[in-house]
């Protein structure tokens, strides 16, 4: 196995690379440096060596359907190629890789577009974890010139909220730092909440940082419009065939290192939120519904089902 993939399969999965959207840009990049360092001699080999990159990288990290999206497009890329050489077929992996990175930038300036007409002058939103594709859409309304505030979650026990918080500041944006458990009683003083996602399922649920699902019942209790920003990549279309979403469960260590041998500690890193409680996903195709979004995915991507 390539030891750059190797590499970054072992960040992905530490945690040093975090964020779906960078995690999604660390694999390829891995893919990229595989190929332009290959030792493989024949067609079958590279193909192989693609595989098992394919499998180390899917393992890295269980909730993550952008990777995965990504990682399988590259590689069908080569698959459908009928180049010979491994010096052709590594090329065909880097111009994938520009060409998936570069849509990537491309639907986040988009999503950024339409959600910053969401953001009203003097509005406050909260939000939980911390999202590249959320934030970006933040600074795009701050570009616009509105004023507004934000509330973020601290979002244990990782802390991304951490993140959230300090770009807001970079930005220039007022912010308000509270305990996850604070969300009830700081929510009235929002107009909306949005957050971002990790995945999307075929019924248009969404899989996002632990304790997503229960700000969403408080925005629904408190009449608050609830937005998911994510790039429509990040549908896992194996929940069309069956399958659940799988949650990623990690080590019991970052709750409570010393904790007592015998006590229980369980540490879920997601929660889903039903679409019912979803006001929309702001995606590149615009804002649509949860309800609708297998179908928005057919249209855009069709070879994701492939």
């Amino acid at each position: 196995m390539n030891e750059v993939v190797r590499v970054t399969a072992e960040q992905i999965r530490k945690l040093q690379v975090q964020g779906a959207r960078n995690v999604a840009i660390a694999a390829i990049r891995g893919l990229q440096l595989l190929a332009e360092t290959t030792q493989s001699t024949t067609r079958k080999e590279f193909l192989s060596e693609l595989c098992n990159a394919r499998t180390l990288l899917f393992a890295s990290r269980e909730t993550e359907p952008l990777m995965r999206n990504a990682v399988r497009w590259i590689i069908n890329r080569v698959e459908d190629s009928d180049e010979r050489k491994v010096g052709e077929l590594s090329r065909v992996v880097c111009v994938s890789s520009e060409s998936f990175q570069k849509s990537l930038a491309a639907s986040k300036e988009r999503i950024a577009e339409i959600g910053s007409k969401r953001i009203r002058d003097g509005s406050t939103i909260l939000t939980h974890c911390h999202s590249s594709t959320a934030t970006h859409l933040l600074w795009k309304a701050k570009e616009e010139g509105k004023n507004f505030q934000v509330i973020c979650t601290e979002t244990r026990p990782a802390f991304q909220g951490r993140i959230t918080a300090k770009e807001m500041l970079a930005l220039g944006v007022k912010t308000t730092f509270i305990v996850d458990s604070a969300a009830r009683s700081f929510i009235h003083d929002a107009e909306m909440v949005i957050v971002g996602a990790d995945a999307i399922t075929s019924e248009g649920n969404v899989v996002n940082k632990i304790g997503t699902a229960s700000i969403a019942l408080l925005a629904r209790e408190s009449r608050k419009p609830f937005y998911v920003v994510s790039e429509l990549l990040k549908f896992d279309p194996a929940t069309l065939y069956g399958e659940y979403e799988k949650i990623e469960e990690r080590s019991r260590d970052e709750i409570w290192k010393e904790a007592p041998t015998e006590l229980v500690v369980r540490n879920p890193a997601f929660d889903v939120t039903p679409r019912d409680l979803i006001h929309g996903i702001i995606c590149e195709e615009g804002i649509v519904s949860p309800q609708s979004v297998a179908e928005v995915m057919h249209r855009v991507y069709p070879w994701v089902f492939e």
